[in-house]
């Protein structure tokens, strides 16, 4: 491996000292007095509520520390208007951990539209408004003014998706990396288990944040060594994009804050080379000017070994929201307490998806054993079990146990994905480990049924009819949830994502394993609006593939622009980074800003709902298909409005400026007329 990385990377457990457990983390002084404390070592500080359980990432990285012989508080959801919540466990020995949860924190408070949620699933009773916007920055502002001297290290998927320059989509600009705004002396990205190990005991040996440069999946502020050569991917005029390997140690220099501030297409190359350099086995430091100062980036955590794996799920956990809460309901516990995670990672590279930026790609499994295991401890100690798992997957219900068929071809690959646009011929998409691990879930004394609530691939799925047998059989509760995201070509480009031609395969091999099994089951297909490289068009072709089918959407998923996501970029920029960015050699791509726009093909997806008709029809008239207005089965909206429907209809147009209205055209662009 081309690694470039100056210390050995340790085995995860290697510096672990055991010591008895406390039954959970403490909140409060009188917590620790109960356990013997003076003093924590480490403070992690969440946006999340605490629930000790290893869907929660607070939860895996306190028991994990706490295995490595810390004693560990958490503060959980402080009140951040000042620094007294953030005292509350006294000064850390060690350092401050600071997460906004389990969900970037603008995600988790707003929708696609900007409206703000009125509720959070990681609060209890739900209740919205316990987390500040950036919450990742607010917290570590507060941590420094409560204990100025102590570390700050970041973590967590809000911290790994802003970890350098990215594009705000809330605030609509440019922001600066998460760890400047912070002002905090860490970063840790991806699945940082390793790393924080790592950090963790060099920080209580006495070294300075500063001289961990060496451990990966880490980032700070540092200057670049006179013993590394600088490849410059911040020259946009040159078609190499620092991709040339040369001998020695190399850094990878992205345009700086100040230049993808200024130039879109600045910002698409750092989008590419970032993506580019992903691969633990391949992958270079990168650096980021931000001002005066460089920041630099190590190369991705080497993924956990399956050993390593087994050892953070079989941490003991209380598996159980902290009793601080009383009986109060907090609902992504309620979603996940019988589910079980059996591995990380994704390498389907969706566009859109955050998984991959931050999980990675290379699949990181756990044994069958440690999966029993859990399933044992949600039957013998998790209160209200039925016998019902449900759920047994992870980012994607059937890449268990799937990898590149040859180590040394998967340490030198830059592909972005494993399975566009076809699957790599060097992928084992074997499903047999996942079969013989469903049937041996099933057979667990006390388990009635297990269910699989993952997404499914189903590109992998229809290589294995046994595995598609298997699920419908055993597996499914009526309807399956599906996400083939559109039906057009051109969209399904910008997203990596296959032709719908693979989706009505796997339908066809769906339901007749269902006719054979004597069930009726169905499919809950799942689709993107307003996606960029989406155009009118392939909305109203995607809304009549839906009527075709009869398919009635519900719910309906509008893009949203999350941080660092490849799909981001190009809503940002219009430029496609999944092809090389120049000046003046960029493949261009159409985005859907305008809210009206962006309704529009929200409203193709729920072409059934009459407040939508309206919209509709203007579209259609101007897109020139008024031959889809009408009663007829072939048609879209009807030519009339029911009376006391279509709200729509009162709405006004936005103005633009002049006094002029928006409309639409075919290609997805905003016209004056």
């Amino acid at each position: 491996m081309d690694t470039q990385m100056t210390t050995a990377e340790k085995p995860l457990m290697a510096q672990a000292r055991p010591r008895k457990p406390a039954p959970f983390l403490p909140m409060s002084r009188a917590e620790m007095n109960a356990l013997g404390w003076d003093a924590c070592d480490i403070v992690l500080v969440t946006g999340d509520a605490y629930v000790d359980h290893p869907s929660f990432g607070m939860a895996i990285i306190g028991r994990l520390l706490e295995a490595q012989g810390f004693r560990v508080g958490i503060i959980a959801q402080p009140d951040w208007h000042s620094a007294e919540p953030f005292k509350a466990l006294g000064k850390p020995r060690v350092f401050f951990g600071v997460t906004g949860g389990n969900m970037d924190s603008m995600v988790n408070r707003y929708t696609a539209d900007r409206r703000i949620r009125s509720d959070d699933a990681y609060t209890a009773g739900g209740e919205g408004g316990k987390r500040p916007d950036r919450c990742t920055i607010v917290y570590a502002q507060r941590c420094r003014e409560a204990f100025k001297d102590t570390p700050i290290v970041l973590g967590g998927i809000e911290a790994s998706l802003r970890r350098i320059a990215h594009y705000d989509y809330w605030s609509d600009k440019v922001r600066r990396s998460v760890l400047a705004d912070a002002k905090a002396d860490l970063l840790l990205y991806g699945n940082a288990e390793r790393a924080v190990v790592e950090v963790a005991h060099r920080l209580a040996a006495g070294e300075a944040p500063r001289e961990l440069d060496d451990i990966r999946g880490v980032a700070l502020f540092r200057k670049v060594p006179d013993d590394y050569t600088e490849l410059h991917a911040d020259d946009l005029e040159s078609a190499d994009e620092g991709a040339s390997r040369q001998k020695g140690l190399t850094v990878i220099r992205l345009p700086a804050l100040e230049q993808v501030e200024q130039d879109k297409e600045a910002y698409a190359r750092a989008s590419r080379v970032l993506h580019r350099e992903s691969n633990p086995g391949n992958a270079r430091p990168l650096v980021q000017r931000h001002g005066d100062r460089d920041l630099w980036l190590n190369p991705p955590p080497i993924p956990l070994t399956t050993e390593e794996m087994d050892a953070v799920y079989d941490l003991p956990y209380a598996r159980a929201p902290h009793p601080s809460y009383g009986d109060a309901r907090i609902p992504a516990w309620e979603m996940i307490k019988f589910s079980v995670t059996i591995m990380r990672g994704c390498f389907g590279g969706c566009t859109f998806c955050s998984i991959t930026e931050h999980e990675g790609r290379i699949i990181q499994n756990r044994s069958e054993g440690s999966i029993l295991r859990e399933i044992e401890r949600i039957r013998d100690k998790t209160p209200g079990f039925t016998g019902v798992i449900s759920d047994i997957g992870g980012p994607t219900a059937n890449m268990y146990r799937m990898a590149c068929k040859d180590p040394k071809v998967e340490a030198a690959c830059r592909r972005p994905s494993c399975v566009f646009p076809e699957i790599c011929p060097n992928l084992n998409t074997s499903h047999d480990d996942l079969i013989r691990l469903y049937r041996k879930v099933r057979e667990t004394k006390g388990i009635k049924k297990v269910m699989v609530a993952s997404g499914v691939r189903y590109d992998l799925a229809v290589e294995s009819p046994e595995y598609i047998k298997e699920l419908v059989t055993h597996h499914v509760g009526g309807y399956l949830k599906i996400a083939p995201e559109h039906t057009e070509r051109g969209p399904l480009d910008k997203m990596m994502k296959p032709g719908i031609g693979a989706y009505n395969k796997f339908k066809r091999m769906f339901d007749e394993a269902a006719e054979r099994a004597g069930k009726k089951y169905y499919l809950i297909p799942y689709f993107i609006a307003a996606h960029p490289g989406t155009t009118d068009e392939d909305m109203m072709n995607l809304a009549l593939w839906l009527k075709k089918n009869r398919y009635r959407a519900d719910q309906v998923q509008t893009f949203l622009p999350s941080p660092m996501a490849t799909a981001t970029a190009m809503y940002h920029t219009g430029v496609n980074p999944l092809r090389g960015v120049r000046h003046g050699g960029s493949d261009k791509v159409e985005a859907i800003k305008g809210l009206r726009q962006r309704r529009l093909h929200k409203a193709f997806l729920r072409y059934h709902d009459p407040d939508n008709w309206p919209l509709l029809r203007e579209a259609l008239i101007e897109m020139g298909r008024r031959d889809l207005i009408g009663s007829q089965p072939h048609q879209l909206v009807p030519a009339h409005q029911p009376p006391g429907t279509g709200k729509a209809a009162g709405t006004k147009r936005p103005m633009r400026p002049g006094g002029k209205t928006q409309r639409f055209t075919t290609k997805g662009l905003r016209v004056m007329k």
